[in-house]
């Protein structure tokens, strides 16, 4: 099995220990974060080393790396760990799991995160360092730049672009063909009809709460 060092100590990471683990050709030997968040010696029963000693415990020409964080700062955080880890050698390997039906050729980059449940279409590419949380449709021909995140129940019809670094919120629709600019973000449950410039913002207004009570209701 090869033998992977996954970058971080979060739920995400305690996630990707899981699936890799679970349901991948790959063995989880160590964890590893910058030596300033370094606040532990292990990690769901493996080593903590510092990013700066990474190297001489777990040198790059044995080892892969997968970095598993957020999206914080609009994946900006995760994108530089990608680079960092590159920069000192490192293979960056992805999950796809075997529960996902990929039917795009295997077109997928480095330090994708491709979880339960995803169906992604013929002809559509995924960019290097892209989250798919579980159970999203990517339509044929679409294509995900790099670095972006994509929460769960996200329908992305045909031949649509997302740009670099964006963040699609759960069960939003992209309509057919439409361009998302890099840096965007999509609030849970935005419907997108037309092209969306980068750095936008889109939204939908949030439930608002009945003014008859639920101890009221009778057919409930």
């Amino acid at each position: 099995m090869s033998k992977i060092v996954i970058f971080g100590t979060g739920d995400i990471a305690q996630l990707a220990h899981y699936y890799f683990t679970t349901d991948s050709p790959y063995e989880v030997v160590a964890f590893t974060v910058d030596k300033a968040f370094l606040t532990e010696d292990s990690f769901c029963g493996l080593p903590v080393v510092s990013f700066e000693e990474v190297t001489s415990r777990y040198p790059p020409t044995e080892h892969s790396m997968f970095v598993a964080l957020s999206y914080a700062k609009l994946n900006q955080i995760r994108k530089q760990k990608f680079e960092a880890a590159i920069e000192v050698g490192y293979e960056l390997c992805s999950y796809i799991s075997s529960r996902a039906t990929a039917l795009n050729g295997n077109a997928f980059g480095r330090n994708c995160f491709i979880l339960e449940d995803n169906t992604i279409q013929p002809f559509a590419n995924i960019g290097d360092n892209v989250t798919l949380w579980s159970g999203n449709h990517i339509g044929h021909h679409s294509t995900i730049n790099d670095h972006t995140f994509i929460s769960s129940h996200v329908v992305v019809s045909g031949g649509v672009t997302i740009g670099e670094s964006c963040f699609i919120g759960v069960n939003s629709t992209l309509r057919d063909h439409v361009n998302v600019g890099n840096f965007c973000v999509l609030g849970a449950g935005t419907v997108l009809l037309s092209d969306a410039a980068e750095y936008g913002v889109y939204g939908t207004p949030e439930t608002e709460r009945s003014r008859v009570p639920s101890n009221r209701l009778r057919n409930i």
